[in-house]
């Protein structure tokens, strides 16, 4: 009976429908791990088909593609090389099952549907998916693995069913998204795992942008006894090769130096730059536009996108009216100069002349409102699209989820655009993150080293500049405890009761309540964001628009 055995773990970036561009990586991944003299390399989740594939498996023909795929891979191993462990879809007569594929000596040795299906926040997989039972562990030259398909181990069926028929080690495909703070609760279920198992556990991860949600890779290991023996690198597609030992405690997977745990605004910038890298690389878009305010949220966005894109591939565009500051133009010219983008001035005051005036004899005797200053708004969401229209490059929404929370956004105005880098970003954290890109450059960035964007964009008090002397406080409260009652209301669905137990103002919880409710059917509108807390608008948080639940204190 051998004793050593040899894993890759292939972190790596998959396309949710671009089956050959998947077997072209799972392929070079493959090779890699061959050079390193792996019996067997394990790709992630679906990672033939991409994942989530949504309603994608309600087809036909595009399960059936993914099979000639998984049957084409399979066929690869007949060259001695090593065994592959892909994730795709398997129908099973009239079930289809998401599951883990062991593909070796020429086919497919060994199927495991995933059991628990995750049926919560993104998550719908009940919706095309069916159940596979609780499986024993598959055999693979002398050792007994023990294959689970992520949702499979947050729970402890299927380690228990693995550990009672022979399974040596828990290894887990995975196609599960970035938040904050998810890392640490990986690992304490991985620990519970191993603790009720008594088996080592290895978690694969991929890294890649997939509409809404980034998967950041951080694939682990865990021995046996606990320890954290294989800690893979963040945002980046790695191909890791592990090395057990059969001893009579078990297999025992040989420690590797663990890199430094990155700190949490690093991780955040980064699972924006990778969002949107591949949300526009992969959607075809030859670059982006944005339009650049001197204000902080424009110039957070401007500086993710040049570091996701290069500075050739983003343009700004400065859209002054009549109540711009000349601090503001500045600031915004500054920004572009420090990021190397090229930045145009066009300006608006001529086209809300011209709506006012057409709009002059149905307003006759009503004095101005806030209609004029959407107007405002709307004329810059007008030129910008018709310059992302004209240049083929998609348009940036600048907006942060603390205004996209209370409706402090304005449709078809500032909320135009292909996609919202700053969507699930309350304003707080905006600013932590531009003073964190001030001092740091991201691993990988392709934006420059230094600074990039002045101190007083950060300092100044925010405003719209829709009217004159206008700032974000004449109608909002302060950020810090806007912030804080949103994410009580939305992260935590808390009660106004407990909120005021907390220490917040009755009537400001109430008024923020109030406006969080009222803004739903703007952002049932919105475009498309990076989920980075465990409440995104969206998916994680459904709720109807015509509501008339108003019973708020509970």
């Amino acid at each position: 009976m051998p004793d050593r055995l040899k894993i890759a773990l292939a972190q790596i970036d998959t396309h949710v429908g671009a089956i050959d561009r998947n077997l072209a990586t799972l392929r070079r991944a493959r090779a890699e791990a061959a050079a390193l003299g792996a019996d067997l390399v394990v790709t992630p989740e679906f990672s033939v088909a991409g994942y989530p594939p949504e309603d994608l498996v309600r087809k036909p023909a595009f399960v059936a593609a993914c099979e000639a795929a998984i049957a084409d891979l399979a066929a690869d191993t007949a060259d001695g090389g090593p065994a592959i462990v892909v994730g795709g879809p398997w129908q099973n007569g009239a079930l289809l099952h998401n599951a883990a594929f062991l593909l070796e000596e020429g086919r497919i040795a060994a199927r495991r549907a995933k059991h628990e299906l995750p049926n919560y926040g993104v998550f719908d997989e009940k919706r095309v998916f069916d159940a596979g039972p609780p499986a024993g562990p598959v055999a693979f030259r002398g050792f007994r693995l023990g294959l689970m398909v992520c949702e499979d181990w947050w729970f402890p069926t299927v380690a228990e069913t693995l550990s009672e028929s022979g399974a040596e080690l828990l290894l887990s495909i995975n196609g599960s998204p970035y938040e904050t703070g998810k890392q640490p609760q990986r690992i304490s279920l991985a620990v519970a795992r191993v603790v009720e198992s008594g088996l080592p556990f290895v978690f694969l991860g991929q890294v890649c942008g997939q509409d809404e949600l980034v998967f950041e890779g951080a694939s682990f290991v865990l021995n046996a006894d606990r320890t954290l023996a294989v800690q893979m690198p963040y945002f980046a597609e790695s191909v890791t090769l592990t090395e057990w030992t059969r001893t009579e405690a078990g297999l025992v997977c040989t420690p590797q130096t663990l890199p430094p745990e990155p700190d949490r605004l690093s991780l955040l910038y980064r699972s924006l730059v990778l969002g949107l890298t591949d949300y526009v690389n992969k959607n075809g878009f030859p670059g982006v536009i944005l339009g650049l305010s001197g204000g902080i949220d424009s110039a957070l966005s401007a500086a993710v996108a040049v570091d996701a894109l290069g500075p050739d591939r983003v343009r700004a565009f400065m859209l002054p009216s009549r109540y711009t500051s000349a601090h503001s133009l500045e600031d915004a010219a500054a920004c572009a100069g420090m990021l190397g983008i090229a930045c145009d001035t066009v300006p608006i005051g001529a086209a809300t002349e011209a709506f006012e005036q057409s709009l002059a004899p149905v307003f006759a005797g009503r004095p101005p409102d806030i209609t004029e200053e959407n107007i405002q708004s709307r004329a810059r969401g007008l030129i910008l699209m018709a310059i992302s229209n004209k240049l083929g490059h998609m348009l940036l929404t600048t907006g942060n989820k603390s205004e996209m929370s209370v409706g402090y956004a304005t449709l078809y105005g500032d909320m135009c655009g292909g996609y919202s880098v700053l969507k699930d970003v309350y304003k707080t954290t905006v600013f932590e993150l531009c003073r964190w890109r001030n001092a740091y450059q991201p691993e990988g960035g392709l934006g420059p080293a230094g600074p990039v964007m002045p101190e007083r964009v950060i300092t100044k008090p925010p405003s719209a500049e829709l009217k004159d002397n206008q700032t974000d406080q004449d109608t909002l409260p302060p950020y810090d405890v806007l912030d804080a009652i949103l994410e009580g209301l939305i992260e935590g669905e808390a009660a106004v009761d407990d909120l005021v137990a907390a220490g917040y103002d009755r009537a400001t919880v109430l008024r923020v309540w109030r406006m969080l409710d009222r803004a739903e059917y703007k952002r049932r509108q919105a475009p498309p964001g990076v989920k980075i807390t465990r409440r995104a608008f969206g998916r994680d948080r459904r709720y109807p628009i015509t509501n008339g639940y108003t019973r708020i204190v509970s």
